[in-house]
């Protein structure tokens, strides 16, 4: 996956715009990065492992740091910053987002979670 041609993040810190050369750009929440978080501490070391993260509607992004040629570390206003989201997970995240999303808020419900705090 090559990488972005843009990274945009919208004036309330709130929502990050990715394009991709000969993409539409992909708009992605700042609360589905967050809970979608490609770190460890998320996603854990195996599928069993993997954590649902309530209660953050109302994050923000800090600051994007890139990593190398093929990803960027994001850091939301929890100071969670340990995400390495690279291109390809970006991509798939713009291209599944509804799905992704959909499945979060249902794992929130049948967990008796929120998203907000």
């Amino acid at each position: 996956m090559t990488a972005p041609k843009e990274l945009r993040v919208s004036k309330d810190r709130k929502l990050l715009t990715v394009t991709f050369p000969d993409h539409h750009p992909f708009e992605l929440p700042a609360e589905l990065l967050r809970v979608l978080s490609p770190s460890a501490e998320v996603q854990g070391h195996s599928p069993e492992q993997r954590v649902t993260v309530p209660g953050k509607r109302n994050v923000a992004i800090l600051k994007i740091e890139p990593v190398g040629n093929y990803a960027v570390r994001i850091t939301f206003d929890d100071f969670h910053d340990t995400g390495i989201y690279t291109w390809n997970y970006l991509h798939a995240l713009g291209h599944e987002k509804e799905a992704r999303w959909n499945a979060y808020l249902a794992e929130l419900t049948e967990k008796g979670l929120g998203r907000d705090r």
